[in-house]
C-alpha cells in the first residue's frame, strides 16, 4: 500500500509541475509571437528594427499592426 501511495504522490507533484511549466511559458510565448508580427512588419514596410522600435517605416507599418491585430482578435498599441 505504501508502493500505491508513493506513486500518487508523485504523479500529484508530476502534474503539478507541468501546470507551472505551461503557467511560465504560456505569456512568453504570446510575447515572442507579437514581437515577431511587430519585427514582419516593420521590416516588410521598409523599416529598420532597432532597440524594440521600428524607425523609417512610415504609415503602411501602423496599418500592418493593426490589421495583425484585428486578425488575434487583440486591441492594444
Amino acid at each position: 500500500m505504501k508502493e500505491a501511495a508513493g506513486e500518487a504522490n508523485l504523479t500529484v507533484v508530476a502534474i503539478i509541475l507541468i501546470g507551472v511549466v505551461v503557467a511560465v511559458a504560456t505569456p512568453l510565448i504570446g510575447t515572442l509571437t507579437n514581437n515577431t508580427a511587430d519585427r514582419a512588419c516593420c521590416m516588410d514596410s521598409g523599416g529598420t528594427w532597432d532597440g524594440g522600435k521600428c524607425n523609417n517605416a512610415g504609415t503602411s507599418y501602423q496599418q500592418c499592426k493593426q490589421d495583425a491585430q484585428n486578425k488575434s482578435g487583440k486591441s492594444g498599441n
